[in-house]
């Protein structure tokens, strides 16, 4: 991301002195990625952004996964995972649906404010299906909405407090940076013209978040030794992250609604990667959105049967209604794993409903990884067991 933000009060110079209004120094924190060689900011602190007074363990909930296999693909009815929600927040009660070493898909439905969070692993894309929350981070504020991807650098500290009616949230942590596609930019990071969206539809904080405060925990997820490589920690510090009273540079959270997305389509049936709205180390991620769909006189509208040869697919359908997946059991809150080595494309009997359409009302968040993936635990309680056999109509072995 290397469109440049300005927020609040910074010196004149970056490295130089800069006091507040009894003369004392401010405490400059760089921010960057990969060492000192990609992007960064620089924020300016009232407290020491080192001072911590305690560590402990953070015991983090499930993330053990199991691998597809036999060969399957599947049918994760998210919508079931989530009873009571009164005592849930967005930080502690994700429930991990699958992943691999490169990314972990995660749901959560929440009603109470998170504790204080950072994730040292990677960047975290979340998409809000439902409902409403702010994010206060240690940039500022960001208010998301239904439909709002919110994209958090790795080790931003933050929290998420639910609107009234709480939030519903789908979870995509990376173990890298997330970014849009390098096909869409310019070679100084500017997005082109045929970028699907550009920096008018990016929204980044306005203003600085400052909050007063002592003995502040965050909790900390970051790279160990368990059998996820992932463990936890509660960091508290001597004074309140949210202590920042300017920053500026080309690193920073940001959202972005998926109805500021502008679809690309043809006269054929387009590939996924037209849909393409974000990527990470191994994985990209989509969307498919309301649109015109193919109209060419003999188009064939829902897609044709593809072979994943490098990559398992996943789709969030979350908005509308999808054609492709007609008859399968598929509703909104659904998964669909269409695993690499399996050939998948739309159930049979939407193939002819489908000619003659002129529209697509549908929402769907897609992510591909080029690695497999494995199933959490929230994945295996709420797979329906028959989606794999709606194709053909039958099971061999009940």
């Amino acid at each position: 991301m290397t469109f440049y933000r300005q927020v609040g009060e910074i010196p004149p110079k970056r490295h130089t002195q800069f006091r507040n209004a009894d003369g004392g120094l401010y405490y400059e924190e760089l921010m960057g990625e990969e060492g000192f060689s990609s992007d960064s900011s620089l924020l300016y602190h009232s407290g020491v952004p080192s001072a911590i007074v305690d560590s402990q363990i953070w015991e983090l909930p499930d993330l053990a996964t199991v691998p597809n296999h036999p060969l399957t693909p599947r049918h994760l009815k998210l919508h079931d995972l989530f009873g009571d929600t009164s005592a849930s927040n967005v930080v502690e009660h994700r429930r991990l649906v699958l992943g691999n070493g490169d990314v972990r898909i995660s749901y959560v439905v929440a009603e109470q404010p998170s504790p204080y969070y950072r994730n040292a692993i990677g960047d975290e894309c979340v998409y809000i299906e439902k409902g409403t929350a702010s994010v206060e981070t240690v940039f500022g504020v960001l208010q998301a909405v239904e439909g709002d991807y919110v994209i958090i650098p790795r080790a931003t500290t933050h929290r998420w407090l639910p609107g009234p009616n709480g939030v519903h949230a789908y979870c995509i942590e990376a173990n890298s940076h997330i970014a849009p596609p390098k096909r869409y930019l310019s070679r100084y990071g500017q997005f082109l013209e045929h970028s699907p969206y550009c920096e008018r539809d990016l929204h980044g904080p306005t203003e600085p978040f400052t909050v007063e405060g002592t003995d502040v925990e965050v909790l900390v997820k970051h790279r160990g030794h368990g059998p996820s490589g992932i463990v936890g920690s509660r960091m508290t510090y001597a004074t309140h992250p949210f202590d920042v009273v300017g920053w500026d540079g080309c690193l920073y959270p940001y959202t972005f609604n998926v109805s500021d997305y502008e679809p690309i389509t043809g006269r054929i049936h387009q590939p996924p990667p037209v849909h393409q709205v974000f990527e990470g180390y191994n994985f990209v991620i989509c969307n498919f959105v309301p649109r015109k769909v193919d109209y060419h006189p003999l188009s064939v509208p829902v897609p044709y049967y593809h072979s994943n040869v490098d990559s398992d697919e996943v789709m969030f359908y979350c908005g509308g209604d999808y054609e492709a997946r007609k008859g399968s059991g598929i509703a909104l809150g659904s998964i669909s794993l269409h695993p690499g080595g399996y050939a998948h494309g739309p159930q049979p009997s939407s193939i002819e409903a489908s000619l003659g359409a002129e529209r697509f009302e549908e929402l769907a968040v897609m992510v591909d990884t080029f690695r497999p993936l494995e199933l959490g635990e929230g994945g295996l309680s709420v797979d329906d067991g028959v989606y794999a056999y709606t194709w053909a109509g039958r099971r061999l072995h009940p």
